[in-house]
């Protein structure tokens, strides 16, 4: 029978690495580190109890024998000498005497030596009875468990801060001017030279020389030693164009086509995802700022004929808070983002590839509604000095002609097929969870970031545009059951303004709108079709694809589920730790324009989506209808 101890340690056994599984292959929350430690507190101590106290042999046999034999026992001698005087004159059959029993007890024990059970102690991680070596290893199992967990939590921080990052990435490109980052910590790299140069051969009336792109001759800590260098290019399109900075790093960047053009290819393709945390799922053999997903995506890259145009990053570049919150100083924001830089599979994807971003939750605090209160401030330092610093042009403020939003966090761009707008989901917002979700005047984006995303859905596009493509770091859909409230689901009325803009496009004709979104870690496509029998036709029908993560975990049970005939279920795929998505618009010189999504699933092609922006056709919805089919 298994003692109190041997059930103590079995049971905190199991919990641990249940949760040690949990964390390193699963979900890395943060919640998991106590537990684990607490349980292996609980298991080390009933374990050397139990190792202490068991016996290596179960008992067979105890048999007991009693003897008992009477024997006749002379009396004491009395007490006083007059009467011991007279009991030793006495013959011996005489003496007083009275009957004693005389008891032999014979106990035989049997013992038998207990087996050994390799797969209970293994299993159970209770120590062995009968073999120290198999004691040790199931100890050392649960020891190894522990010390991975540590390891995820602790090494980047400890090892790999990455104060000493030398590193160059290209951020936006338009046809006509490019934006490189650099950081360089180092005083003696300065001042840095950033040149460029055509990687295409060139026409007659091109310069094949190096040309400068710019000078950084300062660096400080007041941007974490980043510096941006903007600079023309001829307005040539379809070139490539080699980079290189005089402090030893180098890329290729291609040049996309004008507004309404597309690329010699006969498509335009772009790339799009969300969702980062090095080193997982674990791999205690990987780099502590190992990117797997990373390792996905250039592989994808390198099977796109042509390659992709850019990189549209839907948020969640970094996970502040997990495994474990360091801080929320500037500095530990700081240091997430250089990791992600740091990484050793960083040069494939992002040297030769520009990167666009939106924000998210996890560059300031799971599911932040703070608006700039808090940590916000420390948030933005980072994610503004790494990232919109050579982001795509602020978006242009409703009711201008082409003025930017001054100081937005949103920005607005047109590149060849498509004219696209990159929604802040975080930093105007309204609180999900104290107002209802359908409530009036209830907003995620606040009036101005509204009024300019209403305002880009209303203005006409120019000449070979068939796409609007509104990226959202939240999906667009209420049929994400966990956690709804942080989503577009939290924020009904606010949705169906946009909702109908977007069929407003769709009415008119010649343009559709897609949306673009992560944030959930599974992928999904949704459609939103307008209600039957209103103004709008079958054909203004608006699709999102969510797509996350990029690299980081996935959810173990489905939480996405179409309720009602709103938002349309087209497909769902919720397993896979890195998620992709590739869009390529073909055919825009024809009336309609082919809009084709791929779903990559750890480097794999998983599905695939083809759309049709609606018909330019003049007319209401009944004759758009019959033509759409």
């Amino acid at each position: 029978m298994s003692t109190l101890q041997e059930k103590a340690t079995a049971l905190s056994s199991s919990v641990l690495r249940i949760a040690a599984f949990i964390f390193l292959r699963w979900i890395p929350g943060h919640p998991f580190p106590p537990i684990i430690y607490s349980a292996f507190a609980v298991y080390l101590s009933s374990f050397v109890a139990s190792y202490l106290t068991q016996t290596p042999y179960n008992l067979v046999e105890d048999d007991v024998d009693i003897t008992v034999t009477d024997v006749v026992v002379e009396e004491a001698s009395p007490e006083y000498s007059s009467s011991v005087a007279h009991s030793q004159d006495l013959p011996v059959g005489e003496k007083p005497t009275h009957m004693e029993e005389d008891i032999d007890i014979k106990e035989t024990i049997i013992l038998e030596k207990k087996s050994v059970q390799i797969w209970r102690t293994i299993l159970t991680g209770a120590p062995s009875p009968t073999s120290s070596l198999l004691s040790l290893a199931t100890l050392l199992i649960n020891a190894l468990l522990v010390l991975a967990a540590t390891d995820l939590v602790y090494r980047a921080k400890v090892f790999h801060p990455s104060h000493d990052l030398s590193f160059a990435r290209v951020g936006y490109v338009s046809p006509t001017e490019a934006n490189i980052l650099v950081r360089e910590p180092h005083p003696a790299k300065l001042p840095i030279f950033v040149s460029y140069k055509l990687a295409n051969a060139p026409a007659t009336y091109e310069d094949a020389g190096w040309q400068s792109a710019g000078t950084i001759t300062w660096l400080g800590n007041e941007t974490d030693y980043t510096g941006t260098v903007t600079f023309p290019l001829p307005n040539h399109p379809d070139r490539t164009y080699q980079w290189v900075t005089s402090n030893n790093h180098s890329g290729y960047f291609a040049v996309p086509p004008k507004p309404g053009q597309i690329g010699k290819q006969g498509s335009f393709t772009f790339l799009t995802s969300s969702c980062i945390k090095p080193r997982f799922p674990y791999n205690p053999f990987d780099h502590a700022l190992s990117i797997p997903g990373f390792r996905h995506m250039a592989d994808v890259i390198r099977s796109i004929p042509g390659g992709a145009q850019f990189m549209l990053f839907l948020g969640d570049f970094i996970y502040i808070d997990v495994p474990k919150r360091f801080g929320t100083s500037v500095e530990d924001y700081r240091r997430e983002y250089r990791q992600v830089y740091a990484s050793p599979d960083w040069p494939a994807v992002g040297n030769n590839l520009s990167w666009i971003h939106v924000l998210d939750d996890h560059e300031i605090a799971n599911d932040w509604d703070g608006n700039t209160t808090g940590v916000y401030q420390a948030a933005a330092d980072p994610w503004h000095n790494y990232q919109t610093s050579v982001n795509p042009p602020k978006a242009r403020q409703a009711g201008t002609y082409n003025a930017p939003r001054k100081n937005a966090t949103y920005f607005e761009f047109t590149q060849g097929p498509a004219s696209f707008f990159m929604i802040d989901t975080r930093t105007y917002r309204d609180s999900s969870s104290e107002t209802p979700v359908d409530s009036p005047g209830k907003t995620m984006l606040g009036p101005h970031q509204l009024a300019d995303l209403l305002a880009f859905l209303k203005k006409p596009e120019p000449k070979g545009v068939k796409w609007k493509i509104v990226a959202s770091s939240i999906p667009f859909t209420k049929n994400w059951r966990v956690n709804a409230l942080d989503t577009w689901a939290g924020y009904l009325d606010e949705r169906q303004k946009i909702l109908e803009a977007m069929w407003d496009v769709g009415l008119r004709g010649g343009v559709g709108v897609v949306i673009l979104s992560g944030d959930r870690h599974e992928f999904a496509a949704t459609a939103f079709p307008p209600p039957a029998g209103g103004k709008w036709p079958v054909s203004a029908t608006v699709n999102e694809f969510s797509t996350s993560p990029l690299s980081q975990f996935y959810l173990p049970t489905p939480t996405y589920r179409q309720t009602d005939d709103e938002d349309v279920m087209v497909k769902y795929i919720p397993s896979g730790n890195s998620k992709l998505g590739a869009v390529t618009i073909e055919n825009t010189t024809s009336d309609q324009s082919i809009l084709k999504f791929r779903l990559y699933v750890d480097g794999v092609e998983a599905w695939s989506s083809v759309l049709l922006s609606p018909p330019t056709v003049s007319g209401k919805r009944w004759s758009k209808d019959a033509i759409w089919g």
